[in-house]
């Protein structure tokens, strides 16, 4: 989890604000946990790990790279293989495209996003095999 991870456009792809509100709980449960003024051990101890923990979250800002990759099929059915960490589709031709068995129209795009660091998505087929029929692919890898 890296805070501040800015480098998107607009908010896109960006967990700033849950990462933050995420933070401020745990401080939450720290503040809380001081509070009640039992004399153990293990709570001061967990208590130091989780503040140790927020530490290391707030500290955090290296980012992972990911590498784009980019098609434009026409005439043609393909598949978009398992394991990207998202994936774009823009139907930019006169006639319409099939994506994921779904019908998109020209000028539509649909987005797909795998949602959390390190998760990857499944296989998605798409054809172009009507005339005209035209797709921008955009996956990130």
């Amino acid at each position: 989890m890296s805070i501040g991870n800015t480098k998107d456009q607009g908010n896109k792809g960006n967990n700033f604000p849950w990462q933050i509100r995420m933070l401020n709980g745990l401080q939450c449960v720290c503040d809380q946990l001081k509070e009640l003024n039992v004399d153990t051990a293990a709570i001061e101890a967990t208590l130091l790990d989780i503040e140790v923990i927020l530490q290391t979250v707030e500290t955090n800002t290296t980012g992972v790279q990911r590498t784009p990759n980019f098609l434009r099929p026409t005439g043609v059915s393909g598949t978009v293989v398992a394991g990207t960490f998202s994936m774009s589709f823009a139907s930019v031709g006169t006639a319409n495209a099939t994506v994921g068995g779904m019908v998109l129209k020209p000028g539509e795009t649909i987005n797909f996003d795998a949602g959390a660091l390190n998760n990857t998505l499944g296989a998605v087929a798409y054809s172009t095999t009507a005339t005209g029929a035209e797709l921008i692919i955009i996956t990130l890898t």
